[in-house]
């Protein structure tokens, strides 16, 4: 994976579509492989690497690609998934029966309700008064963390959305990632955890900017 190319394909990155489903997901997959709230719901055995790629590869396929819009270096390496308002909020009962399966085999039984739990919550502080931008997923892989590309990514999207007077809301469970979307115009709007014993996630809104 050659960084520099990925740092300039950033900046005027391409929108991918159902071609891209396998390649968007393994990126995130590993993006998020040592992530403090995937750790807390994703099962805990040697099936969980598998199961974090098929949690991924469903959610793309079937809740965002023709819903959102995802955005990607041409080479591939990093995602940044965006939703429409619209399709924000509690997962409509014949969807959550499709993604029933997927949903076990990615938490175990042992896991399922923290996964339902956090769901739940992120629904409960998502403000859904206004119109507005949703960022779901934004991932680099890893051999490429720490580089500038998420937030090349994460610039051009703001930019479109400042020409559209757009608003954007994101949650982030890193803390430092907290500082990072401040750079790009977000503010901490909630604290919250699914579970009492859960990982804390930072809720952030941006208003359009001049």
């Amino acid at each position: 994976m050659d960084v520099e190319t990925l740092r300039r394909e950033a900046e005027a990155p391409v929108v991918a579509g159902p071609g891209d489903v396998e390649a968007v997901a393994a990126d995130l997959s590993d993006a998020f492989a040592d992530d403090v709230m995937f750790d807390w719901f994703l099962r805990d055995d040697k099936r969980r690497d598998a199961a974090r790629a098929n949690f991924f590869r469903f959610v793309i396929a079937n809740m965002a690609v023709g819903v959102g819009r995802i955005e990607r270096p041409a080479s591939g390496g990093a995602a940044a998934v965006w939703l429409p308002f619209e399709a924000v909020g509690p997962t409509p009962l014949p969807m959550l029966i499709r993604a029933a399966p997927t949903i076990l085999a990615a938490t175990g039984f042992g896991r399922a309700l923290r996964l339902l739990a956090l769901m739940e919550d992120m629904d409960r502080h998502h403000p859904m008064d206004r119109p507005h931008a949703y960022l779901w997923f934004l991932g680099v892989a890893r051999v490429a963390q720490g580089r500038g590309i998420g937030s090349r990514l994460l610039k051009v999207a703001t930019d479109r959305l400042d020409e559209q007077r757009l608003p954007a809301y994101l949650e982030t469970q890193t803390e430092r990632n907290v500082a990072l979307y401040n750079r790009h115009g977000f503010e901490v709007i909630s604290e919250h955890r699914p579970q009492p014993k859960a990982p804390q996630l930072w809720s952030m809104w941006r208003e359009p900017q001049a």
